[in-house]
């Protein structure tokens, strides 16, 4: 006899692309062929200097680790760390962020679980909305915590064009499915569509409309590759949405912009107080995000803008040559293949329909390349 799991764990499956790992690991040629990961945003860049100067000088004697003590910090994070998150969009130009409170998290990932917490809550027979195709994170955490997920979907054009948002759909189905808040990422995980600032008021206006919550995630905010500005919630003024206050929530990361995946420290940011004090109400019994991370990227607190502005650009150009490339290495390769052009990010969208049948099945062809396709590189 074994003790019985779960029903949440009993229900738990791979995903497509853990089954394909575990299908790889079966191969015969296994160790003769090289798995090229493109299934997560693993940046593989050197963080901010100044984050690099505190990582290695851990152990000095200046540094508050210097004499191997490690202790919790508040819940909310230390006041540096928090600087730094405020100190960033500060620097991008969004003003008042006095009326931003924040909290900060294990990772990105931890911010949206929480704020999925205090937007819907768990077992919810209100959902959240998101934008199809939706970041898989958002689908894990609503099956984790019982909340409903309902989509817009999204489309593109023959010639790699995403087509406009429909905003009266989006109307109409947070009417008919009394949704509780919507998610937008400006710089879109997993499509690298780029969401202009007047797209964001467009949808703020929506929200304060139907007096729900407006979610952004902003992780990859300053990788956008066209002549557009930096796009953020946190840009939206009162005077272009009257009420927008206390409606916003965004999701921070050290990980893409500053190349920290592995540091695991985000943050849940908002200008709703009440919420804030309940995030953080929710977030004590997690103790306190990474100590060490929020060291490291609290060396952010005290750059100045024109610095930061200089990493962005530096981190738009590294990608914006690799984006441009890949789309039209794959566009020569195969022709008619359409794949989206490189707005945000570091994603694109490939389109099959003009080279499968009708009755293609990513999950065989997912399988074949798994248990024996391979490709000289």
């Amino acid at each position: 006899m074994t003790p019985k799991l779960s029903d949440h764990y009993e229900k738990r499956k791979p995903s497509a692309i853990r089954q394909s790992q575990i299908t790889f690991s079966k191969r015969r040629d296994k160790d003769q062929v090289q798995v090229i990961n493109l299934a997560i945003g693993n940046v593989s860049l050197p963080m901010h200097p100044a984050m690099q100067s505190r990582l290695k000088a851990l152990g000095d004697s200046r540094s508050p680790f210097g004499n191997g003590i490690v202790k919790y910090t508040p819940s909310a994070g230390t006041d540096e760390c928090q600087d730094a998150f405020l100190n960033i969009i500060r620097s991008e130009g969004s003003s008042h962020t006095e009326q931003i409170s924040c909290v900060i998290t294990d990772g990105g990932s931890q911010a949206m679980e929480l704020m999925m917490l205090g937007v819907c809550g768990p077992n919810s027979s209100k959902p959240i909305l998101l934008l199809e195709p939706v970041y898989t994170n958002y689908i894990e955490f609503a099956k984790r915590l019982s909340i409903p997920i309902v989509t817009i979907n999204r489309t593109i054009n023959d010639s790699g064009r995403f087509n406009e948002l429909d905003l009266q759909s989006i109307s109409d189905i947070i009417d008919l499915e009394q949704v509780n808040g919507l998610v937008v990422i400006p710089g879109d995980n997993p499509t690298g569509q780029f969401f202009k600032q007047e797209i964001l008021i467009k949808l703020g206006l929506i929200c304060v409309e139907k007096d729900i919550w407006f979610i952004s995630d902003e992780a990859y905010r300053q990788l956008y590759y066209g002549s557009d500005e930096v796009s953020s919630i946190w840009k939206i003024s009162e005077k272009q949405v009257p009420g927008i206050a206390g409606h916003r929530i965004s999701i921070e990361s050290a990980s893409k912009i500053w190349n920290a995946c592995g540091l695991r420290i985000g943050a849940l940011l908002t200008d709703n107080r009440e919420f804030h004090r309940r995030a953080l109400s929710e977030y004590t019994a997690n103790l306190c995000a990474n100590t060490i991370g929020q060291y490291i990227f609290g060396a952010l607190a005290s750059i100045t803008t024109e610095k930061l502005n200089d990493w962005y650009h530096q981190q738009r150009n590294y990608y914006a040559k690799i984006m441009v490339q890949l789309r039209e290495s794959l566009l020569d390769t195969l022709p008619g293949l359409i794949v989206t052009h490189p707005e945000a990010a570091i994603y694109l969208v490939a389109d099959f329909k003009n080279l499968v049948s009708i009755d293609f099945n990513i999950a065989d062809f997912i399988h074949f390349c798994a248990f024996e396709g391979r490709v000289n590189v």
